[in-house]
């Protein structure tokens, strides 16, 4: 049986994860098929797992060709990756989404505070052009429970973006801004203003729209052009359901409900809990009905328990943008 959202939400120890994660474990392995195959063909017995570190962890990849979703379960909607033209876009196939929408308000306002109090402008045109996209919907759903009246997308009006934070700031009103990163970019470059009451939030890198940057030289701009000491940034994926969010420094951190485990690039089944850098697993409790255990293609450095900054992608990897930016 699947947790619930008021399940994961009280996780609080290391032992209520590991015991959540193992539960989660014998429950995909039993009920999605594709899964219980990947782990068969890796020769690993499911009942030999001790540790959520021994588990297995599905190759993001196969986003992009499976229905990976538990048996007997019909998809209500799905989410699809931005990607770029050259490639396959990965698919997440949900049965519901009241969990989504429950763990994702719970994550945002552990970290920001209750959204009533903000207003949300968000600056995400690739994403509002797939029209499937995890983080549109996710920012919708923000919207939806924060109520403000000028919250919005902005799909090309930067003019219009400029004269509604002009209003904002003016009545002292809290804003999250969040923008994929080259759009954000672009409103500094065109509209550079002082905004002392609004979450500045990249996310989703360049898309191909500009030259790769630095995160540290993006941000730089970013804080200049608003006159801001931090700029905040968001992690996540079409393949996950949970965010991690970085308030500065491109320092992330994870609801108690993910985790993030690295392995040897050169050695897929290597998984360690230790610091320092390797290719990025994660464990995504949220991930209830499709898989919780994924081997993403990006590199970062654990720099203590739950706390990772991402460097890039590893070599093989397709370019895609889910916060890319090379340290």
């Amino acid at each position: 049986m699947s947790l619930s959202a008021q399940d994961l939400l009280q996780i609080s120890s290391k032992a209520e994860f590991q015991a959540a994660a193992l539960a989660t474990f014998k429950d995909q392995y039993e009920s999605i098929a594709f899964y219980r195959s990947y782990v068969d063909l890796l020769g690993i017995q499911a009942a030999s797992i001790t540790h959520y570190s021994q588990i297995p962890f599905l190759p993001i990849r196969f986003f992009k060709t499976q229905q990976i979703l538990r048996e007997g379960l019909d998809p209500v909607l799905h989410f699809e990756s931005s990607g770029t033209t050259s490639e396959q876009s990965s698919k997440h196939f949900l049965a519901e989404t009241q969990l989504y929408n429950q763990l994702s308000v719970a994550n945002f306002e552990s970290v920001y505070g209750t959204l009533k109090d903000y207003c949300i402008l968000a600056l995400l045109p690739s994403y509002l052009e797939i029209g499937q996209s995890s983080l549109v919907y996710m920012v919708q759903h923000f919207m939806n429970v924060s109520q403000h009246p000028m919250n919005g997308f902005f799909l090309h009006d930067l003019s219009k973006l400029a004269e509604t934070l002009s209003v904002l700031e003016q009545q002292q009103q809290k804003v999250l801004l969040i923008g994929v990163t080259y759009a954000l970019l672009d409103f500094a470059e065109q509209f550079p203003m002082p905004l002392p009451n609004t979450i500045v939030m990249e996310t989703g890198g360049m898309k191909g729209r500009r030259k790769e940057m630095l995160r540290e030289e993006v941000h730089s701009v970013l804080k200049s052009a608003f006159s801001k000491d931090a700029i905040h940034s968001e992690y996540g994926m079409t393949e996950l359901l949970s965010q991690a969010y970085a308030p500065s420094e491109g320092l992330f951190s994870c609801p108690s409900w993910m985790r993030v485990l690295l392995r040897d690039p050169n050695d897929p089944l290597s998984v360690s809990n230790e610091l320092g850098s390797g290719a990025v697993n994660i464990i995504d409790l949220a991930n209830q009905d499709s898989c919780a255990f994924i081997a993403t293609d990006d590199l970062g450095f654990l720099t203590k328990e739950n706390q990772f900054r991402i460097l890039g992608r590893l070599d093989e990897a397709e370019l895609r943008g889910c916060n890319l930016l090379v340290q």
